[in-house]
């Protein structure tokens, strides 16, 4: 290994301890567990913190009562929307931050470790939560953990970024939709001045 290559992994080390530590945590996350529940004070709190930081701040939240209605949310997203334009905007802005910290290479397998840690265990209980409702929909399944695996890397994205030492990941948009999967919850979409959570 030549100095270059030491100098680049010394680099990536605080990144890639960020995201091991992040991959480690999403075995606890109960994932769906809340969804049509009444919202509790701290998911309640997650929902303002995403809105606003997402420049939303006078959306309110539209409480989804059942898998009929986070389906209904979900396929009429409009991925023109101008909280879908801000989510990407800040997508790009922490993806080019993560490549600061890590290689291409890296980011892509951290992101792909994500993706494995969240989809399957999203799943399965998706298909718990579907046999329980009698839900016979493998579409809404899949936007539910498509959503899930989005809000993780997300998050992951933003804890890279944190490496470094001027970036907040803890009050960053993304922490805060994630928090909301991490309540048991499905935060769906934005749409006008609703926030449609299941």
């Amino acid at each position: 290994m030549d100095e270059n290559e030491l100098e680049d992994l010394e680099r990536e080390l605080p990144g890639l301890a960020r995201l091991s530590r992040f991959a480690r945590s999403l075995d606890r996350i109960p994932w769906f567990a809340n969804i049509g529940e009444a919202l509790t004070p701290g998911a309640k709190a997650a929902a303002d913190d995403y809105c606003s930081g997402l420049g939303f701040p006078d959306a309110e939240v539209a409480m989804l009562l059942d898998w009929d209605d986070a389906a209904s949310a979900a396929e009429s997203l409009d991925w023109q929307s101008p909280a879908w334009e801000a989510e990407e905007s800040l997508r790009a802005d922490l993806t080019g931050r993560a490549l600061e910290m890590l290689s291409e290479d890296a980011l892509r397998i951290g992101m792909a470790l994500i993706a494995e840690k969240v989809s399957g265990p999203a799943k399965d209980a998706i298909e718990e939560l579907s046999y329980l409702s009698d839900l016979d929909d493998s579409a809404i399944e899949t936007l539910g953990v498509g959503a899930a695996v989005q809000a993780a890397n997300g998050a992951a994205l933003a804890l890279i970024a944190a490496a470094n030492a001027d970036f907040d990941a803890e009050n960053h948009p993304f922490a805060a939709k994630f928090r909301l999967f991490e309540f048991g919850r499905w935060p769906v979409s934005i749409t006008g001045s609703s926030f449609n959570l299941f």
